[in-house]
């Protein structure tokens, strides 16, 4: 649990790489879509949503405050919805055609589940006075 803040920080990192790896290639138009293309901009730019929520959420991450850490919470389960729902968008089938699902649509699901974890599980250094009010509370 030492690195846990580290892990989520280069989870984070993963995740901004992959919103410029390929999501899916679309047989049909001949073309393959990332974070920040889609044919006439009809899925949006999400990059640029999940990159400014994961630059929040490396600040926090490295933060050593508990509003950070709970602050981050929220904002990582965010990024999370985020993802899995431009998951459900690039990859769905339309009109009889698949579209085949490419190393980055992969990674931004996988990245935000670690990122999620992660911010579950903050290391935080405990002050003298919170240890021994903790040790009279379990008693």
């Amino acid at each position: 649990m030492k690195y846990t803040n580290y892990i989520g920080v280069f989870a984070a990192l993963l995740l901004a790489v992959a919103c410029y790896l390929p999501w899916a290639y679309y047989p049909d138009i001949d073309k393959t879509f990332n974070g920040f293309f889609s044919e006439q901009g009809r899925y949006g730019k999400p990059g640029w949503a999940i990159i400014v929520m994961d630059a929040i959420c490396v600040f926090l991450f490295l933060l050593p405050k508990i509003w950070a850490k709970r602050l981050n919470i929220v904002i990582v389960a965010m990024v999370l919805a985020f993802c899995v729902r431009d998951y459900l968008l690039f990859s769905s089938c339309y009109r009889g055609i698949c579209p085949e699902k490419k190393i980055g649509i992969y990674l931004i699901i996988i990245a935000s589940l670690i990122m999620m974890v992660s911010s579950m599980l903050p290391h935080m250094k405990l002050k003298e006075g919170e240890k021994a009010g903790k040790e009279e509370s379990d008693k």
